[in-house]
């Protein structure tokens, strides 16, 4: 009997690791979710089974306990009843819970991120004690590096870099703190730092449309009157969903991952161009009869005054849209990239070798712009 508790399961990586989970028969999963009351509780349990397809299947409803909680809390806002009934059950803890907001103070920034891998560390020193824990999954991301430049290599960070945002230094820090305790208590823990998580490789499915899907409107130019800055040869790193979920779920089962970093990514020679991922974002728009300005290219500098210039001047619902440009171009700017090969290893030692982008991103592109726009 495996007993996971997971956070994030509203989540893009949460929601597709569940699924994953139960498809072992003696597999029971906890799942801590926000909440103000028993019925908003329950609301949400309901809005994840309907995701799942699960409204029918009595048995996988029966594996799935929700808590309500915050994965921040002491205890996670639970009684201390429930909490110690928790950790005597647990063997496996899964942390991908995380508020993914570039502009929020450092403190609030620290309160998700330090705050939650505190309390995650606590669960699995008691769990430990109880000895049922086998191993804990820590989901960080590869912002970790900030703007360091270079590739970066799957492996734990010396000194601070300098960061685009209070998420990402919070982020860094709790690696620190998850690195200090894993060299000081020995806890089984695997840190999994994906890049940019989108849509499932085979059907292109999402719970929600995050940053990736704003850089595709980017893109597109239906929000630029067509103006792009030359990005040059800078790449944009992601990663389907699945492939996320499928590297923690098996990591959770093999203790040999313990004390290593994973960067769930494409890799610095395989992430797409971002100069031909527009050309595919484009056409991927134009091919669901959505109209796209004719493209003109600007010397970056240019781009970033104009931009500015636009937002002080757009009419009020258009000026939220373009006063988030100057962070995603604070990431498009970077030449950057993150080096995999000892995920790709473990990959292919399981018999797995990663897709190309070009293979999945028109699943990706369909689902999102059926969603969006269909009529």
């Amino acid at each position: 009997m495996s007993v996971y508790f997971l956070t994030g399961g509203t989540g893009a990586v949460g929601s597709a690791i569940v699924p994953m989970l139960l498809a072992e028969p003696d597999t029971h999963v906890h799942l801590l979710l926000r909440a103000d009351s028993e019925a908003a509780l329950a609301k949400r349990l309901d809005g994840l089974m309907d995701f799942w397809g699960w409204r029918g299947d009595a048995d996988k409803q029966a594996r799935v306990t929700a808590h309500r909680g915050d994965a921040a809390q002491a205890r996670f806002g639970m009684n201390e009843a429930a909490y110690a009934d928790l950790a005597a059950q647990c063997t496996h803890i899964l942390h991908s819970a995380g508020t993914v907001r570039m502009n929020l103070t450092l403190e609030d920034a620290r309160r998700s991120s330090v705050g939650s891998a505190q309390q995650i560390l606590a669960l699995a020193r008691r769990a430990a004690e109880v000895g049922h824990l086998r191993k804990v999954e820590f989901v960080s991301t590869l912002g970790v590096a900030g703007k360091r430049p270079g590739i970066l290599p799957e492996d734990w960070q010396d000194n601070a870099p300098a960061f685009h945002n209070t998420y990402e230094q919070a982020k860094f820090e709790a690696e620190t703190l998850i690195r200090s305790v894993i060299a000081d208590e020995g806890l089984p823990i695997t840190v999994h730092r994906p890049s940019m998580v989108i849509g499932d490789e085979r059907d292109g499915r999402i719970i929600h449309f995050q940053i990736f899907y704003y850089i595709c409107e980017f893109l597109s130019g239906r929000k630029t009157l067509g103006l792009f800055p030359d990005f040059g040869d800078v790449r944009l790193d992601v990663i389907p969903v699945n492939w996320v979920a499928e590297a923690i779920v098996a990591s959770s089962r093999s203790p040999e991952t313990g004390g290593r970093i994973f960067h769930l990514c494409s890799g610095a020679r395989q992430a797409p161009r971002l100069e031909e991922l527009k050309d595919w974002v484009r056409q991927a728009f134009r091919s669901h009869g959505l109209g796209v300005p004719p493209g003109i290219r600007l010397p970056r500098g240019w781009f970033a005054a104009l931009t500015g210039l636009a937002t002080r001047l757009a009419p009020e619902q258009q000026r939220k849209a373009l006063s988030t440009l100057p962070i995603y171009l604070d990431y498009l700017a970077d030449q950057q990239g993150f080096g995999n090969p000892d995920y790709t290893t473990w990959l292919a030692g399981r018999g797995l070798t990663l897709p190309q982008a070009r293979d999945y991103l028109p699943r990706v592109f369909d689902y999102y712009l059926n969603s969006k726009y269909a009529p």
